[in-house]
């Protein structure tokens, strides 16, 4: 007997534009899914045969799946919270795919218990759910019914069906994925997706969302947005709790109280991922005894969870100084996401709360700023090597610049880059697809998909070693491709200044010596822009720092002074590098005990005199003293 499908309770509008206004419901019962399943595979045909089997309106659908996948299929791997294929149907628990972050914990998530929409789709549709799990026909096939029946047969429109399929209990998180949808469907969307069909939504400037409809779904009300949040986010609010746990003012956490941005700026945004699923994450940050950040962004639906306020100092990035100035945001995923991928409802939900932080606190948008946990240095030269390296290569970081407003290399030229010219990396993403190893086991091959670097090379071939980071191998060894191994990789939004040119490939500065860079004619991977650059002011080799505290002299004497040690690199004589920021504080927050009360000078910010500037140096960022060089325009600017 073939598989009969219940493609909808409740069948859809006719109608795809008009209002998405529906028709009545209609039988119970829907066609045999073999239609949908036959035919060309071609993405835009199947959202067509899709819509007409369901009854959902063909920009309905594509509008849904574009905020769930931006319509790709990702080869039946799952996203980080479980999703699969162009609709994203979950089945339970994202696979546990991660070997931490580099620094020797285990791997979490296998308590989450989300029992997932996939099994539910297979049977509406009368698909078998193995078959809805990986291949990307089924999956929009069954995606299709699930949001048909969502749609109650009394509804004159599509809203309830779209929040629902938001999968969220709460009213403000549905409300705001069903508004993403309706606004995309208003706009349009067209792009090639990352199995390269070509999939195109027509803008609907009048389609419109009804807020009625999903009042009266009675999903859960939370209290009001948290004070630090853009309004349209809905954030939750879920306190990081900053208690004393132990008999001694020091024993306390998991963040510390201070009054930024009026005493410390705040310079940076630092972009993680949880290597958690959303329980564990929220287990972890409310636990007075671990650390905390300011804001956690949950995988399936987007939704901001706020943790403490952007005044205080979470214990987030590694560095003592990067979290003195920064804001931390923790989005639920993996870093060694080969077999796992980002969601489009995260990116939109990251970017729409980095332009409103931004804003506030004035964080320039660009990559020196907005920065990865991957750049963030280590304070001393023994700290390097157990730095974190998310959120990994397989972070979109010009998708995410293009949600920000700030496009990665706007205004950058191509062509044959001289010798002196400024180079941003951006070799997109989708296409740009690495050679990574040991995102499940060790020297395995990760599943081919677009990443966001390039490899550097000791000689201007693809057949030379990979360049060495001495912080990482002290031995001096190449680095690898093993997907926590940062010491090779140069970042979309990175700045390099050229120091010669072979064909194809750059010869650039990194790390203290010549590396090579692959920049084909037919697929540039960077563009050349305007900069400042440094080099030696006294023609020394200039140390390179990991943080920038103050002098000796401008600490009191309750006040312990914080060595500035250099770390393992420095900047050879003839060597230039790009000027990321001139105006760092120099200063130290000297925060020891419970509610600052303990010990003399508790949580006060120490301000020297020293100037230091903010470099791109490796694939993490690097500061070094003002006195030590000399700042200038690069001698080859792009137009």
């Amino acid at each position: 007997m073939r598989p009969k499908a219940l493609f909808c309770a409740a069948l859809g509008a006719t109608s795809v534009i008009a209002g998405l206004a529906g028709t009545a419901a209609q039988a119970s019962t829907g066609p045999d899914p073999t239609a949908c399943l036959s035919g060309s595979r071609d993405r835009q045909a199947v959202f067509t045969r899709a819509a007409d089997m369901s009854k959902v309106p063909v920009d309905v659908l594509l509008a849904v799946s574009y905020l769930e996948s931006r319509w790709d299929d990702h080869g039946g791997s799952p996203s980080t919270s479980g999703g699969y294929g162009p609709m994203h149907l979950t089945a339970g628990a994202a696979p546990d795919v991660a070997a931490a972050k580099g620094d020797g914990a285990s791997p979490t998530g296998a308590d989450h218990d989300d029992t997932g929409t996939l099994a539910t789709a297979a049977r509406l549709s009368g698909i078998p759910e193995e078959q809805a799990r990986t291949d990307d026909v089924a999956n929009v096939c069954a995606g299709a019914a699930l949001l048909a029946s969502y749609r109650p047969a009394d509804a004159t429109g599509w809203t309830e069906a779209v929040a629902r399929y938001s999968g969220s209990a709460d009213e403000a998180t549905a409300s705001r994925f069903a508004q993403e949808v309706f606004d995309t469907l208003r706009t349009g969307q067209s792009r090639q997706t990352n199995d390269g069909y070509r999939v195109v939504l027509t803008a609907n400037p009048g389609a419109r969302l009804d807020p009625a409809a999903i009042q009266k779904m009675g999903l859960s009300k939370r209290p009001s947005s948290a004070p630090d949040c853009p309004p349209e986010l809905a954030c939750d609010w879920l306190p990081a709790p900053y208690e004393q746990y132990g008999a001694t003012p020091g024993a306390y956490g998991n963040h510390d109280l201070a009054d930024r941005p009026h005493d410390m700026k705040i310079d940076y945004i630092v972009i993680h991922d949880t290597e958690a699923n959303w329980k564990t994450t929220l287990d972890l940050v409310t636990r007075p005894t671990y650390l905390a950040w300011q804001y956690s962004i949950r995988s399936s639906d987007g939704l901001v969870t706020n943790h403490m306020s952007a005044k205080d100092v979470g214990w987030q990035a590694g560095n003592w100084y990067v979290n003195m100035h920064s804001i931390g945001i923790e989005h639920e995923g993996f870093a060694a996401s080969g077999a796992t991928w980002f969601t489009e409802s995260m990116y939109r939900s990251s970017a729409t709360l980095v332009r409103y932080l931004s804003s506030r606190y004035h964080v320039p948008l660009d990559r020196a700023h907005v920065i990865g946990h991957d750049q963030v240095p280590g304070v001393l030269p023994a700290n390097v090597r157990g730095m974190h390296w998310d959120p990994g290569p397989y972070w979109d970081w010009e998708h995410y610049f293009d949600l920000l407003g700030a496009p990665i290399g706007e205004g950058g030229t191509g062509g044959a880059h001289a010798r002196g010219d400024v180079v941003t990396v951006a070799p997109g993403f989708a296409d740009n697809t690495q050679p990574v190893t040991g995102c499940t086991t060790a020297g395995t091959p990760c599943p081919t998909q677009g990443t966001n670097f390039v490899y550097l090379h000791t000689q201007p071939s693809a057949d030379s070693p990979l360049v060495s980071d001495i912080g990482l191998r002290p031995d001096g060894k190449p680095s690898t491709t093993a997907v926590s191994d940062i010491g090779a990789r140069v970042a979309a939004g990175q700045q390099l200044v050229v120091a010669e040119r072979r064909g194809d490939w750059l010869g650039v500065w990194y790390l203290g010596e010549l590396a090579w860079l692959h920049n084909p004619a037919e697929a540039p991977t960077v563009v050349a822009q305007r900069a400042m650059v440094l080099e030696s002011r006294t023609g020394a080799a200039v140390p390179v720092y990991g943080r920038a505290y103050p002098e000796q002299a401008a600490y009191p004497a309750e006040i312990p002074y914080q060595t500035v040690a250099p770390l393992q690199y420095t900047i050879k004589p003839g060597q230039s590098y790009v000027v990321a920021d001139r105006n760092l504080q120099t200063d130290y927050y000297y925060a020891k005990t419970f509610n600052c009360a303990s010990v003399p000078l508790d949580c006060t910010q120490v301000v020297g005199q020293d100037r230091y500037y903010e470099i791109w140096f490796g694939h993490r960022m690097a500061f070094v003293r003002a006195d030590d060089v000399v700042v200038r325009p690069a001698t080859a600017q792009a137009p």
